[in-house]
């Protein structure tokens, strides 16, 4: 019997990603980000939610898409790493989808060496990349942001 797992997707420009449901903690409106200095360049600042800082990561930053400023219509996706949580600026949260074993083409089968994308679910409208929150930052941004926060 096929193990169904769900994912949270978002659109980032015109591509929809995914993070695995039971990393989501909530999706918030987009706030202002306070700037945090001496963090890694992925880092877009830190946002207070009730009473907790947390670090924004500008994903656009890495996969290389075209920078914007933050519209009132974004949404934050507050997720846990095995660290600490993360807040990531996406366009718009779409849901959640179920999927199961044999939609899920893993990354390494696709393009070889891939870091932060855990693999692609095939949907009957389109594919859904699926991001890794544990790889999305290297061990140097890791140590980077820890001081960064440490000092905040």
């Amino acid at each position: 019997m096929n193990t169904v797992h769900s994912l949270v997707t978002f659109a980032l420009d015109s591509q929809r990603y995914a993070l695995y449901l039971s990393a989501v903690e909530r999706v918030v409106r987009a706030v202002e980000i306070t700037s945090l200095p001496k963090a890694p360049d992925i880092v877009a600042g830190v946002i207070n939610v009730q009473g907790r800082i947390i670090p924004v990561v500008d994903i656009r930053k890495r996969f290389g898409l075209p920078q914007r400023e933050i519209a009132l219509s974004d949404q934050l996706i507050i997720a846990r790493t095995s660290k600490r949580p993360v807040a990531m600026i996406v366009d718009a949260v779409q849901g959640v989808i179920k999927y199961s074993e044999e939609m899920l083409i893993p990354a390494n089968e696709i393009v070889h060496g891939i870091r932060y994308v855990d693999g692609i679910v095939k949907l009957r409208d389109g594919m859904v990349l699926i991001h890794d929150l544990e790889k999305f930052l290297s061990l140097k941004e890791k140590r980077s942001l820890d001081r960064a926060m440490a000092q905040a």
